[in-house]
């Protein structure tokens, strides 16, 4: 017996190592066959293709078809074999159709009048059990870029807009921009047809319809008014991209049905659609799609009062770590945001600081963010991220960490001191870049007149001081320029807060040296050597060396290369006549101006306050969401929403039979009416002994006992069969309604005879049923 046993078991076993081996050779060729076509997928040209192509095999025209798929993925040109490829579109195998599809999509285009020869396979694709291959057909028929299969796209969208399949619904909203730029005379018909889509309940075709209808008819936005309250409530179910896409619709409809959310004593008054739009984005939030996110904060932003946007400050900062190319779009919001609601940030503060690996456009926009939501409270944590960016090895970023630096010291002048202070270090530091910057920013500063208790322990002059010792070390043109406009805005000594009337003793030495240098400095530069010159001689008109140096100077500038110095200098000679001598000007019969008026002209002629970061303001931002709001160009069409119009259309033009299903979560958004009731009563059950539950007098008629509720449930069940049988016959309707009182007169007396004999009720029941 141990003996069969063991025989029946080797035999088994070598049945089941031949049926392995069988396995592994088999699925060696397919191996073998792959690897062989991966080694040739880098040759576009290569003849073999052609060859299976035309073979009668299924499975090397698959493998053909495999590999031209791969190499158009790594782009390279197959289109030579298009003649080959659509030969094969009326193949009986599934898996080389789906590719030939593939294929024609891609190039179909570039050979429409072969494609042409494919169209009668397209059609006949179109009534193929397989959804998949009449969604395919129609995006092949509709990427034939031919006007004169207008018609037969036509056709072919209007009969997959009424298909069973979503899929091949939504294959049909995605051909009807394609059909309508091939030809917009067929608009009408396919307006017609975005209406009917626009009825389907369907989430994964309602996205498509949306990019239809952006394309067709973006401004019949009546055409949403029955849908609107349905798209809001099935926003959550549609696919991602299709959220995008329809938030979008929606937000465009807000703006231009709805009224404006206004704020009237302390309390909001909002439209219960715009309160339901809001409530139906708001669970997007949470969206894994850094772009459904950003979407829904586009609506909070430009549709929902400013209190809502506390709800988007948490999800937007939360992508700002998803990636690289994410935060910097997710700034530009957030930037957006900051310029009308600053107060929002300042629990997020520290997730906006500046690292290394930063881009320089990323580290822009969070110095701008530093700025747009300084307050008294965050100011030295702001200062010193911006100290920390001042020594960045990017110039651009340097410069911009300390023109902030400065317009925080204009944002807050209580704080100023301190900003001041950290410029004043500044010009102590070995980099160049660094010290032009605060050079230039402590000279807009000092230009604007303020009082030296709002700038600096120190008086201004001190600043100066310090500026003009460091003139020497610096290279900077623009830095250079400034220290010596400096040095004559401040030339004048004073005791306490008297004018003594003369220059400080450094000054003439500055003058000097930059004399020394006049014919090696760039026009700025020299500019204002002669505006010096001139104004420290204004100051002290009898100091014979002052003079002899200012003549000095204005003879180099006189005649100079460049004819802007020739015109300052001679105008400046003119200006000084009265000081110099008035002889050459009593020979023109000019004005000469004495010394109070030059000092009026060339010491206050610039009475405004420099700014040195211009405001936004609404009119300017581009419109978050846009390309021009990321790239900070103005585009070539100015893209705007829509204005609130002064009063929304009539709400009741919303109003659709569906706009509650009972039971539905949404039933309690405001502004949605309930027009279907529960038909049925409330049903109690209670025991026969005759005890009636206390749930208050509107409700005493609605409860029943137990036996009075299985009496009325037969007696449904029999009416309803009576109903489908007579439904056609109104003379029967009349005798229905004589049994139908008999029958109630018999559950009474069932009801009677129930108190007087127990047993009869149950027999009363079975002669009822």
């Amino acid at each position: 017996m141990s003996s069969q046993y063991f025989n029946a078991i080797t035999e088994n076993a070598s049945r089941l190592g031949m049926r392995i081996q069988e396995s592994i050779s088999e699925h060696t060729r397919d191996l073998a066959i792959s690897r062989g076509s991966a080694l040739n997928t880098d040759l576009p040209d290569d003849k073999n293709i052609r060859k299976q192509l035309d073979s009668n095999s299924d499975r090397e025209k698959l493998d053909a078809m495999k590999r031209l798929i791969a190499l158009i993925s790594k782009g390279h040109n197959v289109s030579g074999h298009f003649a080959q490829v659509v030969k094969n579109v009326a193949s009986q195998n599934l898996e080389i159709r789906k590719l030939v599809y593939i294929y024609l999509l891609r190039y179909a285009e570039r050979e429409p009048d072969l494609a042409l020869l494919s169209i009668n396979t397209f059609q006949k694709d179109l009534t193929d059990s397989n959804p998949f291959i009449r969604a395919m057909a129609l995006r092949v028929l509709s990427g034939i870029k031919v006007p004169m299969i207008g018609s037969l796209v036509i056709l072919a969208i209007k009969k997959c807009a009424a298909d069973i399949s979503p899929y091949v619904r939504k294959s049909a909203a995605l051909a009807i921009p394609k059909c309508f730029k091939l030809d917009s005379g067929h608009e009408q018909t396919l307006v017609s047809v975005i209406t009917t889509l626009l009825r389907d309940r369907s989430p994964l075709s309602i996205g498509s319809v949306a990019v239809a209808f952006d394309a067709v008819c973006p401004t019949r936005l009546d055409l949403l008014h029955k849908h609107f309250r349905r798209l809001c409530r099935n926003i959550g179910d549609v696919d991602e991209w299709g959220q995008i896409d329809l938030m979008n619709l929606l937000l465009r409809y807000a703006r231009t049905m709805l009224p404006r959310p206004t704020i009237n004593e302390g309390v909001m008054e909002m439209d219960p659609d715009i309160e339901m739009l809001l409530l139906s984005v708001e669970p997007l939030l949470q969206s894994r799609n850094a772009t459904v996110v950003l979407a829904v904060t586009r609506i909070f932003y430009y549709t929902g009062p400013p209190t809502y946007l506390q709800k988007v400050m948490q999800p937007m900062f939360r992508l700002l770590n998803q990636s690289r190319e994410v935060e910097r779009v997710v700034l530009v919001y957030l930037l957006t945001i900051s310029r009308t609601n600053p107060d929002l940030f300042p629990p997020f503060s520290s997730r906006i600081f500046i690292r290394n690996d930063d881009i320089s456009q990323v580290k822009k926009y969070k110095i701008q963010l530093f700025m747009n939501t300084l307050t008294v409270d965050n100011y030295q944590a702001t200062l010193q991220e911006l100290i920390d960016c001042s020594a960045d090895n990017d110039d651009t970023i340097v410069s911009e960490s300390i023109m902030a630096i400065g317009k925080c010291a204009q944002i807050l002048p209580s704080c100023s001191e301190q900003f001041i202070t950290a410029l004043t270090v500044m010009i102590n530091s070995s980099c160049d870049p660094v010290v032009s910057n605060a050079i230039i920013v402590l000279k807009h500063l000092l230009q604007q007149q303020l009082s030296p208790a709002h700038l600096s322990p120190r008086s201004p002059l001190d600043i100066v001081a310090q500026l003009a010792r460091k003139i020497d070390d610096i290279k900077h043109d623009h830095a250079r320029a400034c220290i010596l406009w400096l040095v004559g805005q401040y030339a004048e000594s004073y005791n306490g807060d008297t004018v003594v009337g003369k220059v400080v003793e450094w000054a003439p030495d500055i003058l000097r040296k930059s004399a020394k240098t006049f014919t090696k400095e760039t026009i700025v530069v020299k500019l204002q050597v002669v505006i010096l010159a001139v104004k420290l001689l204004i100051l002290s008109p009898a100091n014979s060396i002052l003079k002899l140096l200012t003549q000095y100077v204005l003879n180099l500038a006189r005649y100079d290369e460049n004819y802007d110095i020739r015109d300052c200098a001679r105008m400046m000679t003119s200006l000084l006549s009265s000081i110099i001598g008035a002889e050459a000007v009593e020979e023109r019969g000019g004005v000469i101006l004495r010394r109070e008026q030059l000092k009026l002209v060339l010491f206050e002629g610039k009475s405004s306050a420099v700014i040195l970061a211009a405001s936004h303001t609404a009119e300017d931002t581009p419109l978050i969401g846009t390309l021009s709001s990321i790239i900070e160009k103005p585009a070539w069409i100015n893209l705007r929403l829509p204005d609130w119009p002064e009063k929304g259309v009539e709400p009741s033009l919303r109003d659709s039979e569906d706009d509650v299903i009972p039971g539905s979560t949404m039933s309690g958004l405001p502004g949605v009416q309930t027009t279907r009731q529960i038909a049925n009563p409330l049903v109690v059950l209670t025991p026969t002994s005759g005890l009636v539950q206390e749930s208050g007098p509107d409700n005493q008629e609605s409860l029943t006992d137990l036996d009075a509720f299985y009496a009325e449930s037969s007696f449904e069940k029999v009416n309803a069969g009576e109903e489908e049988e007579e439904e056609e016959e109104e003379e029967e309707e009349e005798e229905y309604d004589d049994e139908e009182v008999d029958e109630v007169d018999e559950e009474e007396e069932a009801r009677d005879s129930e108190t007087n004999d127990t047993g009869d009720t149950g027999d009363n029941m079975d002669n009822t049923t």
